[in-house]
């Protein structure tokens, strides 16, 4: 295997969605940089993969790039992979990516199922594009600002929720930009439970305000003039 730093895309959810070269690329690989090391093993050991783990995360991603750089100028190909999904999309590995380019070694992608597609898909939303917007802030104000931001959005916006806040962002979506949006939101994507729902602000907050909400979700908000 040629040296390099080699992002992979693992599961969102249904271990059986990796693929063949994912899982070539991750048995024969020097090292694996996982966001969880705990989590990731779960994979690992699905598919009988036994090159060792080191964490990679979100607090020690550029101490990781350093020693990531030093170990592929020493002929070592390094696999990196978050708890699902791909790395740098909401997720740490951004940073490492970019010094990597930074220091001029190779750096290549093996494509995996992310949540933004998968739920842009089961929408029916994305015929002519989408925006990507990721997580929004934890506090109010930035809330506001950022969702305000895509009021006059002509394409779907994509945002990640987690299930403890999902009620709150219907009622922003609401009072920021018009109780009339129709919003889509995937949850569990991938699992036995997966579930997608689809209507008013309103209509999502009476389909999930007497549930516990489990699972991340994946919200749409369709334009104005949709």
């Amino acid at each position: 295997m040629e040296p390099g730093l080699y992002i992979v895309g693992t599961p969102i959810g249904n271990l059986g969605d990796i693929s063949a070269r994912a899982i070539e690329t991750l048995q024969e690989a020097d090292l694996i940089m996982a966001e969880d090391t705990r989590h990731t093993r779960r994979l690992t050991d699905r598919y009988t993969i036994n090159t060792h783990l080191q964490s990679c995360h979100k607090f020690n991603e550029i101490q990781r790039a350093e020693q990531i750089i030093d170990r592929i100028r020493q002929g070592q190909a390094i696999a990196m992979v978050t708890d699902s999904g791909m790395p740098g999309i909401s997720d740490p590995g951004s940073r490492v990516t970019a010094l990597c380019r930074q220091a001029g070694v190779p750096i290549t992608s093996i494509p995996g199922p992310a949540a933004v597609t998968t739920a842009v898909a089961l929408s029916g939303y994305g015929e002519n594009g989408f925006i990507f917007a990721g997580f929004l802030p934890h506090k109010s104000g930035g809330r506001k600002r950022d969702l305000e931001k895509w009021k006059e959005a002509d394409l779907p916006v994509v945002l990640y929720e987690s299930p403890y806040r999902l009620l709150k962002l219907m009622g922003e979506i609401s009072e920021y930009l018009g109780a009339e949006r129709t919003v889509f939101v995937g949850r569990e994507l991938t699992k036995k439970f997966e579930e997608c729902t689809e209507g008013t602000p309103e209509q999502i907050i009476q389909a999930y305000e007497n549930r516990t909400v489990k699972g991340e979700c994946v919200v749409i908000i369709q334009p104005q003039n949709r």
